[in-house]
């Protein structure tokens, strides 16, 4: 009995500090050295944290981290996700290279392209370049399905591609999932950050090391990142 009593009173004084990191809890980290998690407290919350983390001597260790915004309707499981509903979907994912405006920040060591007028990010679920960059919008995808790069301004300054819906898009799903530059309010469904930040993530990822990206969050349930 006292030894149980005398468990229960360690529990208690436990701190979140005492805790394994996040990386540690969590179900799958996709295999690499380099994670980064966006954290929600829970599904319908629109703002929360980003944290970057490297693999060291078998331990995760915190690299950096920044406030973020979700999109403006929450977050929804990866898979059960619609197009245009404004939901940021949970899940782990790899971050196929990055994108700007201007060019890459010093020390940028994964696959950058530059914004130039000519470049779109195809959303047309009738098109064959549906969740593609194009350069020129092909003839099959619509205009006023596709998002135009260059007019997103310092959004876009710099960006990572969130391989979300991307090796082999479902039609419906959702196209367009970026870590980008944050505005004045939530997102369509991307994960924003402060311009610095992300200058910090592009110059800090290294792909020989698998970044991923896990979405999630804090509380229980579908969404709960620990499941990814």
């Amino acid at each position: 009995m006292r030894l149980g009593l005398a468990l229960a009173a360690l529990l208690l004084t436990l701190t979140p500090v005492d805790r394994p990191p996040l990386p540690a809890r969590m179900a799958d980290t996709g295999g690499g050295t380099q994670l980064i998690t966006a954290v929600a407290p829970h599904a319908r919350a629109t703002t929360g944290r980003v944290t970057w983390w490297d693999r060291r001597d078998g331990r995760w260790v915190k690299a950096g981290s920044a406030v973020a915004r979700f999109g403006a309707n929450g977050l929804v499981e990866g898979v059960r996700r619609r197009q245009g509903t404004s939901t940021t979907p949970a899940g782990l994912y790899p971050l196929p290279y990055a994108f700007g405006l201007g060019p890459a920040p010093a020390g940028t060591a994964v696959r950058y392209r530059r914004v130039t007028r000519d470049s779109w990010w195809c959303q047309d679920n009738r098109s064959r370049a549906y969740n593609r960059w194009v350069e020129r919008l092909p003839a099959d995808c619509r205009a006023a399905e596709a998002e135009h790069l260059v007019t997103y301004g310092r959004l876009y300054a710099h960006a990572l591609v969130v391989g979300f819906n991307y090796d082999r898009p479902v039609r419906g799903r959702g196209a367009g999932i970026f870590l980008h530059v944050r505005g004045r309010g939530p997102t369509a469904g991307c994960v924003a950050v402060p311009a610095g930040a992300m200058r910090r993530i592009l110059a800090w990822a290294r792909p020989w090391h698998r970044p991923h990206i896990a979405i999630g969050t804090g509380s229980g349930g579908r969404t709960a990142i620990e499941r990814y």
